[in-house]
């Protein structure tokens, strides 16, 4: 069975730099506009031109003032978009192959994008050429082997809208509107996690463009490679589409429920009690601190894989006094699309691991956020922060083998996310000063709580451009640069934006 799904496009402060001759991305400078080595002062559009004499006629060069460069270029936070020069959506692997060849060649600066979900600027876009996989959009299943193939330029919600009325799900985004090319190749947090895993532990086989152009189909059987893809980002290639294990979908069953002013303390002390004790791994919950206008605000989201939790499962949380609440029944798609997340004008993420979501950790944190919100605010009235609290099992990585991502397996990291919401773009420096603030006196809480997190890995598809990889891959550096050195000696994947071995 196939699908040709519709795209709302592969991914969740860029300064203007000018100078006389030659610009050089600065590796140090997270505001810096291009990959390492590449000139920014040659004309990109003979790159373009080459490469619509290139390819086949499955793919397509567009250039500003067509609606498809624009939609191209589009980003989910418009502080992650740039300007590219062209558009190019590649038909088929091939073609991808061939357009890579000519991007290294003329040492073109390049962006690869799905669903341009980052929120990092520069990750998925650039000023040379824009790599759009919406024509990465088959769904094909293969009922025997208990698998699926999905194409990388996909959205989960298309994903599950095809799958989950023919009884079938995998291991996907939690959003709506989350990519699938760049959310897989960074690991995968979902729903299904404590059931199975990350997304990347259920992956059967990967089909990449090698740096050289070549077309690959990878598996565990390519030891190596297999290792570095699983949590390793862009690093080796580009991938054009994943084979994922799937698992039948009954309906589902979720709850959304909100607390404001003096409903808070009840809230985050039963949700810290709640989470201190082990559950169902049907069950999942996230929970959520939230300043705007002034003001925290406290939420939990409820999630089980069945049409009905187990009888009081969720009772201490349920009859607690509350500003809201609303009950989810029916299909995984309509719980999924009934959590939309935030549109906004200008936005970060950082991760901040934890190992527990204790009373004292969730106290301090709306201290925080109520603290740096008030500071905050004073240069943008309507600026948004918010600290997500990802509660999962303690057994949640022994579903999957060695992985980039994690670098340790021996126990759980809570990836957590802070996430930062503005409109004004003269501020994008003093957000991404703000939230490095915020988020290193977050581990701190932490630490105080008696939490070891020296060397708990931050999460990499949450993690703030500049941050090291050490802090996200540990002791996996070292192999992912040597794997990194054999199958991009070029250093092709280095013209294009992202955490880069």
């Amino acid at each position: 069975m196939k699908l040709k799904a519709a795209l709302l496009g592969c991914t969740l402060l860029v300064a203007t730099a000018a100078a006389q001759g030659q610009l050089y991305f600065d590796a140090e400078d997270p505001f810096a506009t291009e990959p390492a080595q590449t000139p920014l002062n040659r004309d990109f559009r003979l790159t373009c031109e080459a490469i619509a004499k290139t390819i086949s006629p499955a793919s397509q060069v567009f250039f500003p003032g067509t609606p498809e460069f624009n939609a191209d270029i589009s980003h989910w936070a418009n502080s992650s978009t740039q300007v590219a020069t062209c558009s190019v959506r590649p038909g088929k692997a091939d073609d991808l192959g061939l357009i890579l060849r000519e991007l290294a060649s003329s040492l073109t600066p390049f962006a690869i994008r799905c669903s341009g979900h980052t929120s990092n600027p520069h990750f998925s876009s650039t000023r040379g050429v824009q790599i759009s996989m919406i024509h990465f959009n088959e769904i094909i299943i293969h009922e025997k082997e208990g698998t699926v193939e999905i194409g990388a330029g996909l959205t989960w919600t298309s994903v599950f809208s095809y799958l989950v009325p023919r009884g079938l799900n995998v291991v996907g985004g939690r959003l709506n509107g989350v990519g699938v090319g760049g959310f897989t190749l960074g690991g995968g947090y979902s729903w299904k996690t404590n059931q199975y895993g990350l997304t990347v532990d259920t992956l059967a086989a990967i089909e990449l463009v090698l740096p050289n152009g070549k077309v690959v189909k990878v598996t565990e059987k390519d030891k190596d490679l297999w290792f570095a893809l699983k949590g390793g980002l862009n690093n080796y290639g580009i991938a054009t589409k994943f084979t994922l294990k799937t698992h039948k979908q009954t309906d589902v069953w979720g709850a959304v429920l909100a607390f404001e002013e003096d409903l808070i303390k009840p809230a985050y002390t039963a949700f810290a009690d709640f989470l201190s004790k082990g559950h169902d791994h049907k069950g999942a919950q996230l929970g959520q601190v939230t300043y705007s206008n002034g003001t925290v605000g406290f939420g939990i989201v409820l999630f089980y894989d069945a049409p009905k939790p187990p009888p009081g499962l969720y009772d201490d949380l349920l009859n607690l006094p509350n500003s809201s609440k609303t009950i989810i029944e029916g299909s995984f798609v309509d719980f999924v699309l009934s959590l939309p997340p935030p549109v906004p004008a200008r936005g970060y993420f950082d991760g901040v691991p934890m190992l527990r979501y204790s009373a004292p950790v969730l106290k301090a944190a709306i201290d925080d956020l109520q603290s740096w919100g008030d500071r905050i605010s004073q240069y943008d009235k309507d600026a948004l922060l918010v600290f997500g609290l990802d509660a999962f099992e303690d057994d949640i990585f022994t579903h999957g083998g060695p992985s980039a991502f994690p670098p340790d397996r021996s126990h759980t990291v809570l990836p957590s996310s802070l996430f930062f919401v503005w409109t004004d773009k003269s501020l994008d420096g003093y957000m991404y000063d703000n939230m490095r603030a915020l988020s290193a006196e977050l581990i701190q809480v932490g630490i105080k709580d008696g939490q070891d997190l020296k060397h708990a890995a931050r999460y990499t598809n949450y993690a703030l451009f500049g941050t090291p990889l050490e802090q996200m891959y540990g002791k996996n550096v070292p192999r992912l640069r040597e794997i990194r050195k054999r199958y991009d000696p070029h250093r092709v994947m280095d013209l294009t934006g992202g955490f880069k071995f």
